[in-house]
């Protein structure tokens, strides 16, 4: 079993602190954290002095990026989306599909799991998070109004046939839906409202059935007023929801970013990209979900003006929110790290950097920019 050590950088510990010390990996886990700074005289010894020793970034809402997306379900498009995760310190991802045809989210659910099965070469593919198809024709945002339908049984019950899908976007409205919660629910995966008219009642009825995640907060779901707090008033003031936000400062603006970061606290609110496969690349033509995306100024639009996705990547919304939400850097790590790996059950081996937790970490330098990212012990990627 090979001995890896991290030597003397600023190690994000599980209280919130940045203390400088020496995490040694034994195999695909974490064995020891060593204020002392010393190092195994079996281990290969990385020199993390002048970097910050964080949790890798777990992102559970991406739907491509390099060029590829998720529904394109080959082994060429999820590698290359691994990849590239990985060289912006993203070490867990949840594949995210769009609202499609049966036959097409299935091929897509399908693919995910033989790159599980098979190990991705980058950041790991920790589940599928199925975003559609059984949403609100009213609050499509950039998903294809072609495919939006029912909850049937005899459809999702298929969808679920792998095991793999470890979150479930969905309209708490929509009629047939709690059963369809409660299924998932039992099955393992998170639920979340999103794409949704709910009221705020609906919202909390929905958390009795099992929901506990909010996709992509503010967009694409009602909105708060004050004799009707609406889908997002729930989301904001129930303390069982996780809160997604896109903090690309073009999704949501700073002020609504500090809003939910406070109304949150700090252990419900979760950074996610909702990237598409123009992230990574130049601004251009793009496609999503069968559906033109014009990318300008790394902004992702339909043709009618409808955000499509967005380019951010994980290092740079743990940059944003810092400034946006006045966090210190361990607060928006959490963010990124312990938050969104508690959100999809696994925070009992994600997230932290702890003794026994996988050896799944990452290397920031001073701008924040990614340094080298490790994924159960072994190096996926150095600047």
């Amino acid at each position: 079993m090979a001995t890896i050590a991290l030597v003397g950088g600023e190690v994000a510990t599980p209280s919130g602190e940045l203390r400088r010390g020496t995490v040694v990996v034994r195999g695909s886990t974490i064995a020891t954290i060593d204020p002392e700074g010393g190092c195994p005289p079996e281990a290969e010894a990385i020199d993390a002095r002048g970097r910050v020793v964080s949790p890798g970034f777990i992102d559970v809402h991406i739907h491509g990026a390099a060029g590829h997306d998720i529904m394109d379900a080959t082994p060429e498009a999820l590698a290359a989306i691994s990849g590239f995760a990985a060289q912006h310190g993203v070490t867990g991802f949840l594949p995210t599909t769009v609202t499609a045809g049966l036959e097409a989210t299935w091929a897509a659910i399908g693919a995910v799991d033989e790159l599980q099965r098979a190990g991705a070469p980058g950041a790991a593919a920790l589940g599928v998070h199925l975003e559609g198809p059984y949403i609100s024709g009213e609050r499509m945002g950039a998903q294809n109004p072609a495919h939006v339908r029912g909850a049937e049984p005899s459809e999702y019950v298929r969808l679920f046939e792998l095991g793999n899908i470890r979150l479930i976007s969905l309209a708490p409205e929509m009629p047939g839906i709690e059963r369809l919660v409660r299924f998932a629910v039992a099955r393992g995966a998170a639920v979340a409202v999103g794409h949704s008219s709910a009221t705020y009642d609906q919202v909390l009825a929905a958390v009795g059935w099992g929901l506990s995640q909010a996709t992509h907060t503010y967009n694409a779901m009602r909105e708060m007023h004050h004799r009707e707090p609406g889908a997002t008033g729930a989301v904001l003031t129930c303390d069982a929801i996780y809160a997604q936000v896109i903090v690309d400062l073009v999704h949501v603006h700073p002020a609504m970013v500090k809003l939910l970061v406070r109304a949150k606290g700090p252990d419900r609110a979760v950074l996610v990209t909702d990237a598409m496969r123009a992230a990574g690349m130049p601004d251009g033509r793009y496609d999503l979900g069968g559906q033109e995306t014009i990318v300008k100024g790394g902004e992702a639009r339909l043709p009618a003006g409808n955000l499509a996705g967005s380019t951010l990547t994980m290092e740079r919304a743990v940059r944003n929110v810092m400034g946006a939400a006045e966090l210190t850097l361990p607060q928006a790590l959490r963010l990124a790290t312990r938050n969104p790996a508690a959100s999809i059950g696994l925070g009992g081996r994600k997230g932290q950097l702890a003794p026994g937790y996988d050896a799944d970490i990452v290397l920031l330098d001073a701008d924040l920019r990614v340094a080298l990212t490790m994924v159960g012990g072994r190096v996926v990627y150095r600047a």
